[in-house]
């Protein structure tokens, strides 16, 4: 549009492209192009015509000149109203921006040490039931140092009752380093519920450790899953949760690194890394 045309538009006018139906056709040329490679040629060919049309009607409306019409126009000043209520932002998020919740957990070294210490009250009850069982406490610790036998489907009731040096290292070990492992698993998901350490350690983690070892006992360690009884098994692991969550809830809260950048908590020192908040020492 030049400027001519521009003055000749009153102030409560406007110009508009004007509708045109020439990009349907084409779109449903382009359409029946590619249904026909499913069904006859003579659709590919009527589509072909029918996308050859549409691209023709379609650039006259632009070309050479602009196919446009004139729509009346009223200015009107509204008032922006609004009948949402004031709502009070929270003091912490005024000074910080945002608040990522929780602002203060256990550090991920309380589970590692709830997790050791659990051992030692998952172990107990192990060994009672071994006594109870079968009259002996070797009974439960020979039957775990057993996943590394080739031949430990052929061990017999006197060997599994036996004390057996190598058995007894072996499976302090491996119980060593799973209550480890497990330990740092609690640590880390200690901030999906930082105020009940107790209820994640001893109630939902042995659930889900149980049940996952249900279903992966017979490939891990066979005759431990042949002979292992369930109703011990999974008070051992509620001892263990107890303990360890007894033992997260007297370690100290640290509050969480939510607003500092990753360069920061990597260490790494380089311009820009650190912040200060307004009215703090550069």
């Amino acid at each position: 549009m030049n400027v001519n045309e521009a003055n000749q538009i009153g102030d409560h006018e406007l110009k508009a492209p004007a509708s045109t139906a020439w990009p349907v056709v084409l779109a449903f040329g382009f359409t029946l192009m590619f249904a026909g490679l499913l069904t006859n040629v003579s659709i590919s060919l009527l589509g072909a015509v029918l996308a050859f049309c549409g691209s023709a009607g379609w650039l006259r409306e632009v070309f050479p000149h602009e196919h446009e019409i004139t729509v009346a126009a009223q200015h009107e000043d509204d008032a922006v109203e609004t009948s949402r209520p004031i709502v009070e932002r929270f003091p912490l998020a005024e000074a910080q921006r945002r608040a990522w919740l929780p602002l203060e957990t256990y550090p991920v070294s309380a589970g590692l040490r709830g997790g050791i210490v659990g051992s030692a009250a998952m172990a107990i009850v192990a060994c009672v039931f071994g006594l109870l069982h079968v009259g002996s406490i070797w009974y439960p610790i020979n039957l775990l140092a057993a996943v590394l036998y080739s031949q430990s489907q052929s061990l017999s009731e006197g060997q599994l009752n036996a004390f057996h040096a190598n058995s007894f290292l072996i499976a302090t070990l491996l119980h060593l380093l799973g209550s480890a492992l497990v330990g740092l698993v609690y640590g880390a998901m200690l901030p999906m519920i930082p105020r009940h350490p107790i209820f994640l350690g001893g109630v939902i983690a042995p659930v889900l450790w149980s049940s996952l070892l249900h279903s992966m006992l017979d490939l891990i360690n066979p005759m431990l899953g042949k002979r292992v009884d369930w109703v011990w098994f999974i008070a051992s692991q509620f001892a263990f949760g107890i303990v360890a969550g007894l033992v997260v809830v007297r370690q100290q809260r640290v509050p969480v690194k939510q607003f500092i950048p990753f360069a920061v908590r990597a260490g790494i020192e380089a311009r820009g890394t650190r912040f200060h908040e307004e009215g703090e020492d550069k």
